[in-house]
């Protein structure tokens, strides 16, 4: 299975998804039939990656446009399980639409894909570390979508569903932090160097956790809290691909010298 066979199962997924987004709106609590469309997009996707892995002889995580395709299946996940936990109807439109933009811009503009892989991701932590990082990345854009619901609503009922979100992101962005350390240590001999990448990754941790502190210690309102989400979200964008557009991206060890 190549890259060209990509843009067939996005269409698929993408139409799949927007099936069961549609059918989520049709009545209220949950939907057998949104579930099952919902799923079926998941799957169509899977069945690319898994394709699309064997075909590369390699886990498909070098390049951005990989790390794309990763992210457009795992909010759809996050944004299912989100949906049968809380039956919010509107969320399954918004991770379709996430995971369509991602797959639309991966369509339109086509990362490298070949079958090197240089020696730094040559690593037993290489596939946890993406993979945690990347769902991680898909809970919390859920967190994200109903941060921005609660602040248009001006409810504090979303805060709930958001305090699960998030403690269940920020676990898994630190399970990546630690197998990322590790990894460095074997690769290029500290466990931090202060890398671009990795000082955006200690400072979007940092702001999730001030969000968990601040609900905690209840020294703030829903409208601040919800802010806090949405900044931290913000924050996650540039670990992923923000910092890469920035002058000290150059320092970066993450770009493992291919176009990303």
């Amino acid at each position: 299975m190549n890259w060209e066979s990509f843009q067939y199962f996005a269409v698929a997924s993408m139409a799949l998804s927007a099936a069961g987004a549609g059918f989520a709106w049709s009545r209220s609590g949950r939907s057998a039939p949104a579930q099952w469309l919902s799923l079926a997009g998941i799957l169509v996707l899977g069945v690319f990656v898994a394709g699309f892995w064997v075909t590369l002889g390699r886990p498909p995580m070098r390049t951005m446009g990989e790390t794309r395709l990763w992210y457009s299946l795992f909010v759809l996940i996050a944004g299912l399980l989100v949906y049968r936990r809380w039956s919010y109807r509107w969320l399954l439109s918004f991770t379709t639409v996430l995971s369509s933009v991602f797959c639309l811009v991966n369509i339109l503009q086509p990362e490298i894909h070949d079958r090197t892989l240089v020696p730094a991701l040559q690593s037993v932590f290489f596939i946890p570390h993406v993979t945690v990082y990347m769902f991680a990345y898909g809970v919390l854009a859920c967190a994200f979508l109903l941060a921005v619901a609660g602040l248009a609503c001006k409810e504090q009922r979303y805060l709930k569903p958001i305090d699960n979100l998030v403690y269940i992101g920020v676990g898994l962005l630190f399970v990546g932090m630690l197998t990322g350390s590790i990894w460095a240590k074997q690769a290029w001999g500290d466990f931090w160097d202060w890398d671009p990448k990795e000082t955006w990754a200690a400072v979007t941790a940092a702001g999730y956790l001030v969000y968990i502190h601040l609900r905690l210690s209840g020294a703030s309102r829903s409208r601040w809290l919800y802010l806090v989400v949405i900044v931290s979200f913000l924050l996650l964008q540039m670990c992923w691909y923000g910092y890469k557009y920035l002058p000290s991206s150059a320092e970066s060890m993450h770009l493992y010298g291919v176009t990303a």
